[in-house]
């Protein structure tokens, strides 16, 4: 494990690394999650080894510091994760992101012009979203008031997400939680279609098959983002079927 300083109070970003040739390759975790967790196995398959790899967990998150004055905005989670990389000794990343990691990391492409060689998108967030207390996730969050979700509200949500994402979700702080949650629904300005749009570099986007083609994607190719369905999974793509995640991964990062 290893952790770099990203705030001013000196609140420390943590990641598990593995080591291997660069381009270095950056996984962001999604909300609620932590990116050992999640893509530990994606990222010793056979088809994706081998490079340099951070399964870092955002600020709030999993493994690193969970600061209760912390903004969790989109923009400060992205500058958080450049500190990191910085403090890695990295100046070009690979960038793996995984629902709000796949926001965050547009916003980190876009702010930190350079820092992002290629960026892969796994069911990421591109649009904000409408708060909704019967749905799970960010926009069930973001109905709550923070005051609300820190006197009740987590427990309520931890009954939703089921013991499987609350294994991780519990270790995230609940002010980290809440803000990145409400910040998510919220959406960048301009939104992270809108950036990922305008970004100049190769750009994939994975979605389950089920769920159909996302909304705009028709956009999204003509502006030359790969958009590619993966068979037999549901969100949690890299999970639910790893092999097909490898093989539209190992495209998506130049080694198909």
């Amino acid at each position: 494990m290893r952790a770099a300083p990203v705030t001013p109070n000196g609140d420390q970003i943590r990641w598990v690394e593995l080591p291997g040739a660069e381009p270095a390759r950056l996984y962001l975790h999604g909300l609620g999650a932590s990116s050992p967790v999640y893509f530990a196995a994606a990222a010793a398959h056979p088809l994706l080894t081998g490079r340099r790899s951070l399964l870092l967990d955002l600020l709030g998150f999993g493994i690193s510091d969970r600061p209760a004055d912390f903004a969790y905005t989109l923009e400060a989670h992205a500058d958080t994760v450049a500190t990191a990389v910085a403090a890695a000794g990295l100046d070009r990343v690979e960038v793996v992101g995984h629902s709000m990691g796949g926001a965050i990391a547009i916003v980190l492409a876009h702010r930190h012009p350079g820092l992002v060689s290629r960026l892969l998108l796994v069911d990421a967030n591109l649009d904000p979203i409408a708060p909704d207390r019967k749905r799970i996730g960010s926009s069930g969050i973001a109905s709550y008031t923070e005051e609300e979700f820190l006197a009740g509200g987590r427990e309520e949500v931890a009954e939703q997400a089921g013991p499987f994402w609350w294994s991780t979700m519990r270790l995230a702080g609940a002010e980290g939680l809440y803000r990145s949650a409400l910040h998510l629904a919220r959406g960048s300005e301009p939104t992270m279609r809108e950036l990922l749009l305008g970004l100049d570099l190769p750009r994939t986007f994975l979605y389950p098959a089920v769920d159909g083609e996302p909304d705009g994607a028709d956009g999204l190719r003509a502006a030359g983002v790969r958009v590619v369905a993966v068979p037999d999974c549901g969100h949690n793509i890299m999970l639910d079927n790893p092999e097909g995640f490898a093989t539209e991964a190992a495209v998506a990062l130049g080694l198909g």
